[in-house]
């Protein structure tokens, strides 16, 4: 019967063994927890460095956020020249440490907003205790997902026309998509292009009335219903977009379609699949927020940027958006301390 007091033997005595050798998982806690380290997050990270709150920022997935894909930014304010969008999340991550923030490589995975200090989970056990939340984890283009879309993004294709639209000036575009965004981005284009195609895989477009008004009324738009881009061509030296091979969805016959420059517009989705049930979300999945501010559904819990942005999303708006949310984190501690200290 001496295996059952041998760990190398006795599966259950060995599981035990190890459990008691294991490390605890470590814990962070500070007054400032900041979800997402794209625009909003390091800028709400500067202004809670700046007031003292010594700010903690789990990067998340995508350290950056999408301006790390981005390759030219030229409606960044401060800059007379063109930038590079990953150069731009360095230097924010650099002013923000500068101040004080602190930087930790992590992804979210479980929350818990039922009381103070809210504890969150990391996706290797950390702890993060933190006095107020930031969420700051942004929203995602949806893409096509077709072999060819990957190759050719920044070379000519491109999900935001209000990011990129200005370096196709007097090019043949198209956009990709029937809803809104696709709608207003062709709206958009026509500021800089003669010629823009819609391109939509149905035969209606889901798109507000208005919208859909505004579009048949301008010349420089022509829509091509059901159509599917089931190819982005490419061409010349150095390579980039030069066409689109289109597969119509009622015959499958292909098409090929002149452009130098695609957008799809299909969508977005919010990085909030880790506060469902949590907080507040509305009917797309993007965290609620009170008219005018950053406060969330939780008292001492704010979101800034595209997680909680579907209308404008850009990174200037992001930016200040995440100042909003350190002031309205600031002021809430501020009227915390304040009513504990009146009630002691």
């Amino acid at each position: 019967m001496g295996w059952l007091r041998d760990p190398a033997r006795n599966p259950y005595l060995l599981r035990s063994f190890l459990l008691k050798r294991a490390p605890m998982p470590a814990t962070h806690s500070t007054r400032m927890l900041i979800l997402g380290s794209g625009p909003a997050g390091l800028s709400a990270a500067i202004y809670g460095a700046r007031a003292g709150l010594s700010p903690i920022i789990v990067q998340g997935i995508q350290p950056g956020g999408q301006l790390t894909t981005t390759t030219d930014v030229e409606n960044y304010p401060g800059f007379r020249d063109v930038i590079q969008g990953p150069w731009l999340m360095e230097e924010m991550q650099a002013q923000a440490e500068h101040v004080g923030a602190q930087m930790m490589w992590d992804h979210i995975v479980e929350v818990d907003f039922s009381r103070r200090p809210f504890r969150l989970i990391g996706d290797g056990g950390t702890i993060y205790s933190g006095d107020v939340v930031v969420i700051a984890t942004g929203a995602q283009a949806k893409w096509l997902n077709i072999p060819s879309e990957e190759h050719f993004k920044g070379k000519g294709v491109s999900a935001c026309a209000t990011c990129v639209g200005f370096f196709y000036r007097g090019k043949k575009v198209a956009v990709i998509g029937g809803g809104n965004t696709a709608v207003e981005e062709a709206l958009y284009l026509t500021n800089h292009s003669h010629d823009v195609t819609l391109i939509h895989r149905r035969d209606s477009f889901r798109a507000e009335k208005i919208l859909q008004d505004r579009l048949f009324a301008n010349p420089k738009i022509n829509v091509l219903w059901n159509k599917a881009v089931d190819r982005f061509i490419g061409g010349g030296d150095p390579e980039g977009l030069v066409g689109l091979e289109l597969r119509d969805t009622r015959d499958a016959s292909i098409s090929r379609l002149d452009v130098e420059g695609a957008f799809v517009a299909i969508g977005h989705s919010p990085a909030t699949e880790t506060f469902k049930g949590k907080l507040a979300l509305d009917s797309d999945g993007y965290v609620e927020v009170e008219t005018g501010s950053t406060r969330t559904s939780i008292p001492g819990v704010f979101a800034c940027g595209d997680v909680m942005d579907k209308v404008y999303r850009q990174a200037v708006t992001a930016a200040g958006t995440g100042c909003m949310a350190a002031l309205d984190a600031e002021r809430y501690l501020a009227e915390a301390e304040f009513e504990a200290s009146a009630a002691a």
